[in-house]
Formats: structure tokens, sequence, C-alpha cells
């Protein structure tokens, strides 16, 4: 039980390298025809970027039937389990404690929670697929690090982003 507890522990973990390599170099290179309409005011509830929720997820539930369903082992429904969690927590700081998408009047106070989420904001102050910073959702650099990145991008900034730095 307990090496099932730290396969999902290391899952968990783990995830958040694996995003930022997705978010870094398939979202915001061959991806980005998806990715590009999260980076733009969104009209309506969804966005075409949703479907990246849709795709990262069917790996989880593949995993979670294999695991309870198909006799795969622990193992799988450990790392499907492991998997989804990390889904539910950048539901819970992606989509809505930065993008506000369900209401809410949460506002960060602690110091990691304020640099992850200003980090997440400077990460669109750049529109283009091109020239961006900080692609982690849980682990971002220090702000200090990200103004120095933005400011080297500064040319390449629209309009209120640029004024803002």
């Amino acid at each position: 039980m307990l090496a099932l507890l730290l396969i999902w522990l290391d899952t968990v973990v783990a995830m958040e390298g694996f995003a930022y390599v997705m978010h870094r170099w398939v979202m915001h290179g061959p991806g980005w025809f998806l990715h590009e309409s999260h980076h733009r005011v969104r009209h309506g509830n969804f966005e075409l970027n949703d479907f990246y929720a849709v795709i990262f997820a069917l790996p989880s539930i593949i995993l979670l039937y294999g695991g309870v369903q198909a006799g795969w082992g622990g193992w799988a429904t450990a790392v499907g389990a492991g998997i989804a969690t990390y889904g539910a927590i950048y539901f819970g700081f992606h989509d809505v404690i930065v993008h506000r998408r369900l209401a809410h009047r949460y506002i960060p106070k602690s110091a990691y929670m304020k640099r992850i989420v200003q980090a997440h904001r400077l990460h669109h102050a750049v529109e283009s697929k091109h020239h961006g910073i900080s692609f982690g959702f849980l682990v971002a650099p220090p702000l200090d690090k990200l103004m120095v990145q933005l400011e080297q991008s500064k040319g390449r900034l629209r309009g209120p982003a640029r004024r803002s730095i």
C-alpha cells in the first residue's frame, strides 16, 4: 500500500515537469492552434484550449480503467489517480484561481500563491506562441527573473502588457 501511495505522489510531482514540457514545446509549438484561444479574450464559457483537458485526461482514464477493471495492477491505478490529482490541482489553480472561470472571493495571500499567480499572469503578457516566459503551473521562477525575461521580450508585447512593465 505504501508503494502505491509513493507511486501516486511521484506521479503528481512528475506531472508538473510533464505539464511544463507540454506547455512550452507543444502548446506553444505545433499545438498553438488550440492553445492560442487561451491567450485571447474568451467569449463564452469554453475555448479551444479546453480540448487539452480532454487530451490529458485520456491517459488517466485508461490507466484507471486498466488498473481497476482490466487487471493491470495497482501501479496503473496509482499512476492514473496521480494524473487525475494533478489535473484537479491544475483546474483549481489555473482555471478557478488565476482565470476565475468559476466565481470566488479567494485572494492569494501567501508568498507562494502570489508568486505563481503573478508568474502565470506574466506568461499571458506575451500573446504570441514565441518568446513566452514561465511555462510551469505549480512551480515558477522568482518574479525578478521573470521580469528580466519579460523586459527582454518588451518589443513583442501587446499594448496594455507592454505599458505595465
